[in-house]
């Protein structure tokens, strides 16, 4: 089975029973590991049960959202009569490999698989309203704080480091727009900043790790191409603001320029058959230079 999508279930049915519980259902008396992580999704999804969409869902996104919901039931066999007793003894035999599980427990396995799919449904019309008023709101809007708790349940329920790390890189687009938004705006646009550089930094710091790692040099190419545009776009603000904003845009800058100099190294390392990197700091493995030809 694979382990991403072993993984990913498990926190999916975590979830339903956490959300179930603040929901006030009957407690699970378990724990997890990735309870913590969940925290702000389940938060999250009490919100959108609250919120009232204003956007508008179309006909054809609940058409297709019905018919993906209904391809799920059907596999996880949701719904399906259990099969009619027998008094054959050769059809009370256990099968080989057959799951010798207590009614209770595939019962409750139903009614979690039961609780993803409706928070599928009603997470995805939510959140589909929700995201789009909230996608331009920046730094002092009210929607804002929507906003950056959807990337958070992105986060959440996102398996690997690679796609991790892909999705810190987005969020430091999308900041990157914000602060061209907040012209004038010191505070706000330093704060934002900041915040681009902080997903700057985990982005990359889980790209170059799987690279060396897996020996991937695709998670490498990710690196690059997001530090060659996100360059040019940053560069544009430099014309704009104070010389303290300047000041600042640079020190982002100069990360970007960081970040690609990590890349080119670890790319060097991995082609030139060095071992893994034994060091790190906020942009990964720190790798060794590879010995001169002779």
């Amino acid at each position: 089975m694979n382990s991403d999508l072993f993984v990913s279930r498990r926190r999916a049915e975590r979830f339903a029973q956490l959300l179930d519980e603040a929901n006030g259902g009957r407690r699970h008396h378990v724990r997890s590991r990735v309870d913590e992580k969940l925290t702000d999704l389940v938060a999250v999804g009490q919100q959108l049960g609250a919120a009232a969409p204003t956007v508008e869902v179309s006909t054809e996104f609940r058409t297709g959202l019905r018919a993906m919901l209904l391809a799920t039931a059907e596999r996880e066999g949701l719904g399906r009569p259990a099969p009619a007793a027998t008094t054959d003894r050769a059809e009370h035999r256990p099968a080989p490999n057959r799951s010798f599980l207590l009614p209770s427990v595939t019962a409750r396995r139903a009614r979690a698989r039961g609780a993803i799919l409706i928070g599928i449904a009603t997470g995805a019309v939510a959140v589909s309203g929700i995201s789009a008023a909230s996608e331009n709101a920046v730094p002092g809007d009210a929607l804002y704080g929507m906003k950056r708790s959807t990337e958070r349940a992105q986060l959440a329920l996102t398996g690997s480091d690679h796609s991790r790390g892909q999705l810190f890189l987005d969020f430091a687009r999308t900041r990157l727009s914000e602060a061209a938004q907040l012209p004038g705006d010191r505070a706000g646009y330093s704060g934002v900043l900041d915040d681009m550089d902080a997903d700057t930094r985990q982005g990359v710091r889980l790209l170059t790790t799987a690279a060396v790692q897996d020996s991937d040099l695709t998670a490498l190419d990710v690196v690059n191409t997001f530090v060659a545009a996100q360059r040019t776009a940053v560069n544009e603000l430099l014309g704009d603001g104070t010389r303290a904003d300047r000041d600042r845009t640079q020190r982002s800058l100069a990360l970007l320029d960081d970040a690609l100099r990590r890349s080119d190294a670890l790319r060097a390392a991995i082609g030139c058959g060095l071992p893994a990197p034994s060091g790190s700091d906020t942009l990964g493995p720190t790798p060794a230079s590879c010995p001169a030809d002779r």
